[in-house]
């Protein structure tokens, strides 16, 4: 499961069985941690899921500033939470990527508000299921 923790929402998505697409499931407004856990927890659960990919807010000159810190203060509170493993995957440009593809597509104001957080967790996903395809396809080759 991908996830871009917003400060007002979570973006979640969904790879398939494969591990080579990742689709769009869900954004949840965020209330406060523990509602928030919860709901992304079940929402794991009903839909199996193997592992977190979490986008990690990193500026574009490599450094962590204080949205990176709070989505690893996040991870930490919810790795007391559950047995999955989590795996933070760099962001830098989600949003815009998705933005920049939902204004092409001439997306409202409001639809792209509606669509941008989910279609960011996709977009964080697939960049790391990508990478888990290329890694494997390296070790077959050997």
């Amino acid at each position: 499961m991908g996830l871009d923790l917003g400060t007002k929402t979570i973006g979640l998505a969904l790879s398939d069985l494969s591990r080579s697409i990742a689709t769009p499931l869900e954004t949840i407004a965020r209330k406060k941690f523990s509602v928030d856990a919860e709901r992304l927890l079940a929402l794991a659960g009903r839909h199996e899921v193997g592992g977190l990919v979490v986008g990690l807010p990193i500026n574009m000159d490599g450094s962590e500033g204080p949205r990176a810190q709070a989505t690893r203060a996040f991870v930490r509170n919810l790795a007391s939470l559950t047995a999955l493993p989590v795996t933070f995957w760099d962001e830098r440009l989600s949003t815009a990527a998705v933005t920049r593809a939902l204004l092409e597509a001439d997306a409202s104001r409001r639809r792209r508000a509606e669509l941008v957080d989910k279609l960011a967790a996709a977009y964080i996903l697939q960049g790391f299921l990508d990478r888990l395809g290329r890694d494997a396809r390296r070790a077959e080759d050997r």
